[in-house]
């Protein structure tokens, strides 16, 4: 069928196989709006047999792809495929031309290849030379997982940011040799009046969000010659609000006091050593800040919302747009300044975790996508496909499949442009991170698209290429210095798994989901664990540990009416669940306080996870304390308050830094972790 010959010229899936014994074919009107997006037209059977006559053409006729991959042996590589006797020309990102002879000696980078075949056929690519593995954590570890706006501490405003970051790093390592703290995206957000409260639906991933930012922090806030009274006094009442009030954490009031006091430090002069550092930030991250902090300046005047500006603004390159730079200059530069304050930030709270002996510091998160309506979207626009959404299908878990709001990347354009969108991404979440985790990282493989206006269920993958995808992670992790985590939970593609480990990326365990699933259905023994992981007992999206061993998640989701069975029948399972992986822990030996032991039980899942081979331990900190809430409940959006839950003790009590660096019960947790020259698999005494 020439559709199918179309799409799969593509990328586009016609059918898919959600098991081993099941495939679903996808309808034509799917792939038909899909391959619009790509900006190909298959609206009409002429039009089917048009493209596909012009794409087999293109494809027959090229000489190179728009990206060349080299890994190890550049020659191989570089010369597979090519007409015998064509002539090669390279230039080197360092500067140096190379010619066909020189190809052995290739540095790592990103080229530009030129070839000229014997026929006349001239080609140019971008050639990514990338090492064969990303980089490893230093020594096994194990380390704090958190949502950064839920810790505060006496200083915070109403959320944590990066001085309670900076103090948790420092804490950690020193006092319980933390080797990492993982922290939510800390993306810049779209805003609004309520502001999205979701880090993993960001404006843009490209610069971190000033809501982190520690005002007093900042050098100029000493020389603010207004009095700061009144500024404080509102700080200490959003504070006390979410402490002692149990108010939930209100990030756009956190702004507008932030705001408020940002715009009197700014007419604070910058010193001459300060303005350098900001000149140079400027020059460093070029058009994409400009960019950014241009949407922020519109965005003020018109909305946060692009596609309703007037119609030249919505254009990033059009010549009402360039004046409008012009006339807002001073906002622009506001948010400039605004980014390059958190930069400083995040840099100040990654040497103090390094100083802390941390080998890892800092591990941050990357989303899956953006808004459509924010930063990015809009100066990116020929990067995303226009009119789809990237989400999941239906599945055991979830029948209706997901539609997570987010315009995928367009995998024809990443690759004509030598993927450099997701090289300058990688290159800036890197400044400042021993680490980074990549949300839902079966997505550099490929990504399931929903046609706008369309449900889940009537989606298609589309296929991106996964080996140019993982040279430019492996290249610019390699220039970071930094590992890589991938989250790799849920539905994954045979060999995917397989592919990011022979590169180094490692992956995601989460205990409960650790069963012998091809044999028994039993819990895997430790020692069958993967070593490249980060192992851990829970995560943002999942019920806490105290909420997993009690049974309270299932009586949550009864109340919000998220169960698909009756409630007996879905605290039996779960109970038999828990119960099975108590019996086991019990005949390891790691439940000496005995079960019905809450606290203990907590315990002897970290004993676990400390048996296991896996190179990096998380430790869900709201686990520490009892807290039995989740901070992200999926398939929920105003009836659960997701994203804006502080960490709290078993009584739902805010917990705030200082208390929980006090905390007896943390301490007695910690204290599992003390041996950590411990070989993987020796039984922690």
């Amino acid at each position: 069928m020439a559709l199918a010959r179309l799409a799969e010229l593509h990328g586009v899936a016609t059918s898919y196989s959600p098991s081993d014994d099941v495939t679903v074919q996808v309808p034509d009107t799917t792939v038909v709006a899909v391959l619009a997006a790509l900006g190909v037209d298959a609206s009409t059977p002429g039009a089917v047999r048009a493209a596909l006559a012009r794409g087999e053409r293109a494809a027959s006729g090229r000489l190179l792809p728009p990206t060349v991959v080299v890994r190890g042996a550049a020659e191989s590589v570089v010369l597979r495929g090519l007409p015998e006797g064509t002539a090669l020309h390279i230039e080197t990102e360092q500067g140096p031309a190379l010619s066909h002879a020189d190809l052995g000696r290739l540095p790592l980078g990103v080229h530009r290849l030129r070839a000229r075949a014997p026929d006349g056929r001239d080609a140019e690519a971008t050639l990514v030379v990338a090492p064969e593995r990303v980089p490893q954590p230093p020594d096994r570890s194990h380390g704090f997982l958190v949502q950064l706006y839920s810790l505060l501490s006496a200083r915070s405003w109403g959320m944590g940011d990066l001085g309670d970051l900076a103090e948790l790093a420092a804490w950690s390592g020193r006092v319980h040799s933390a080797g990492f703290v993982q922290v939510n995206p800390l993306h810049a957000a779209v805003p609004g009046a309520p502001t999205d409260p979701s880090p993993y639906r960001p404006s843009s991933r490209r610069f971190p969000d000033p809501v982190h930012l520690r005002i007093e922090a900042i050098p100029e806030y000493a020389y603010v010659t207004v009095d700061r009274a009144p500024l404080l006094r509102r700080a200490a009442g959003l504070r006390a609000a979410v402490i002692d009030e149990g108010a939930l954490i209100d990030r756009d009031a956190v702004w507008a006091l932030k705001r408020e006091a940002l715009e009197l430090i700014r007419e604070v002069p910058l010193g001459p050593g300060r303005r350098a550092a900001y000149a140079d930030f400027l020059a460093d991250r070029g058009e994409a800040l400009d960019d950014h902090a241009t949407w922020y300046a519109l965005a003020e005047v018109h909305g946060p919302d692009w596609h309703a500006w007037p119609a030249g603004l919505r254009d990033p390159r059009s010549a009402l747009t360039a004046r409008a730079r012009s006339e807002l200059a001073d906002r622009i530069d506001f948010h400039s300044w605004l980014a390059w304050l958190t930069d400083t930030q995040l840099a100040a709270a990654q040497q103090t975790a390094r100083e802390a002996g941390m080998g890892i510091g800092l591990v941050h998160d990357l989303a899956v996508g953006v808004h459509p309506d924010g930063a990015d979207a809009w100066a990116q626009q020929d990067a995303f496909a226009a009119g789809m959404s990237a989400g999941a299908p239906p599945d055991a878990f979830n029948a209706r499949g997901q539609d997570w709001g987010l315009p995928p990347w367009r995998p024809d354009t990443l690759a004509a442009s030598g993927y450099a969108p997701f090289r300058d991404l990688l290159r800036g979440l890197l400044r400042h991170a021993g680490a980074l985790r990549i949300d839902h990282v079966m997505g550099l493989f490929r990504l399931w698209w929903i046609p706008q206006g369309q449900e889940p269920t009537a989606g298609t993958y589309v296929r991106y290429d996964a080996e140019a995808m993982l040279a430019v992670l492996a290249l610019e992790a390699h220039r970071a210095g930094a590992a890589v985590i991938g989250e790799d939970l849920g539905t994954v593609e045979p060999g995917v798994r397989e592919s990011l480990s022979e590169r180094g990326v490692l992956g995601t365990s989460v205990l409960w989901f650790e069963r012998d699933w091809t044999g028994t259905g039993q819990p895997l023994p430790p020692s069958r664990w993967r070593a490249g992981c980060v192992a851990t007992a829970t995560t943002h999206d999942l019920p806490s540990t105290a909420a997993r061993l009690t049974g309270e998640h299932v009586v949550l989701r009864h109340r919000l009416g998220l169960l698909t069975r009756p409630l007996a029948e879905e605290q039996a399972e779960d109970k038999a669940q828990v119960a099975d992986w108590l019996a086991y822990l019990s005949r390891l030996r790691l439940l000496p306080e005995g079960s019905g032991d809450e606290e203990g039980e907590i315990r002897a899942v970290y004993r676990f996870l400390l048996l296991t081979p896996a190179r990096m331990i998380g430790i869900w900190l709201p686990d520490a304390v009892g807290d039995r809430r989740p901070q992200n409940l999926p398939g929920t959006w105003d009836q659960y308050p997701n994203w804006r839950l502080p960490v709290a003790d078993a009584q739902g009590r805010p917990v705030t830094l200082e208390e929980l660096a006090a905390s007896p019960r943390l301490h007695r947790l910690l204290s599992e972790f003390a041996p950590r020259t411990a070989p993987p698999g020796a039984r922690p005494s």
